[in-house]
């Protein structure tokens, strides 16, 4: 057991978990309370249908080529959701998941005469963040850094085309590492878990949250030879789930008021 939970191996996945949750996690807790939570799912299926798509007209995985084609697609889906919040607001929620559906369909059929096609689907989904490189963990921490310096120093960025645009910059480099599904954990797995607390608490929780489901989800991977993605998705949702329910335990019973006669 100890071999497997080997820090050189499991550091760097770590160290890539804690760069997503960085610039994931703010995002989250606005996508929640704007209420279009699957708009993270749409954004970084957009942004995969774009990395499947240099990747079949020659470009190198994970290169430069392919990030920028990624980010193309993804600010593409984002100032298209950004028309459409404006001009449908009322049938946001439903375009999403069509934008997700038809860009994962997509992935599919551009795919399928890839002899390898199935795996390129999986990894889109599920991510390899097990290998991920020295060089994507750079690319990812200028990512996160970019992300949280806009949304620090142009709060204006929040709103509107600033708020598709800072997404669309945050799924593009950890979609292609961590997949579809963890990327939508990181965003609304923690936001979730802290949802009814203060708003001073709010931002710490849901990192802690996020670290520790990142963190379990990995050692468990290691020791039971599990796929990293699915174990770190589960490993967050107990976390958030074991926060939720401390913090309600935590909560004092109301106690009934007696009337005076």
């Amino acid at each position: 057991m100890t071999e497997a939970l080997n820090l050189s191996l499991l550091g760097p996945p770590l160290l890539a978990g804690g760069l997503v949750l960085a610039s994931h996690v703010p995002l989250g807790l606005q996508v929640l309370a704007r209420g279009i939570v699957f708009i993270d799912l749409a954004v970084a299926q957009v942004a995969g249908l774009g990395a499947v798509l240099a990747g079949l007209l020659g470009a190198e995985a994970h290169g430069p080529a392919t990030q920028g084609a990624a980010a193309g697609a993804a600010l593409a889906g984002a100032l298209l959701l950004t028309w459409t919040d404006r001009r449908w607001p009322q049938l946001q929620e439903a375009l999403i998941g069509t934008v997700f559906v038809l860009a994962a369909t997509g992935g599919a059929l551009l795919l399928a005469g890839s002899p390898h096609g199935s795996e390129h689907l999986r990894d889109l989904l599920v991510g390899q963040v097990l290998w991920v490189g020295s060089e994507q963990l750079w690319v990812m921490a200028g990512v996160s850094l970019a992300v949280l310096a806009l949304r620090l120093g142009w709060p204006a960025l929040r709103e509107g085309v600033g708020f598709y645009a800072l997404f669309a910059l945050a799924v593009t480099a950890s979609v292609q590492v961590v997949g579809v599904f963890l990327v939508f954990s990181c965003l609304i797995l923690p936001a979730l878990a802290v949802q009814g607390g203060g708003s001073s608490v709010r931002l710490p929780l849901a990192l802690a949250v996020g670290l520790s489901g990142f963190a379990g989800g990995l050692a468990g991977a290691a020791v039971f030879d599990l796929p990293a993605g699915p174990a770190i998705v589960w490993s967050m949702a107990a976390a958030g789930a074991a926060l939720a329910w401390l913090r309600r335990r935590s909560r004092p019973l109301a106690r009934p008021i007696k009337e005076v006669s």
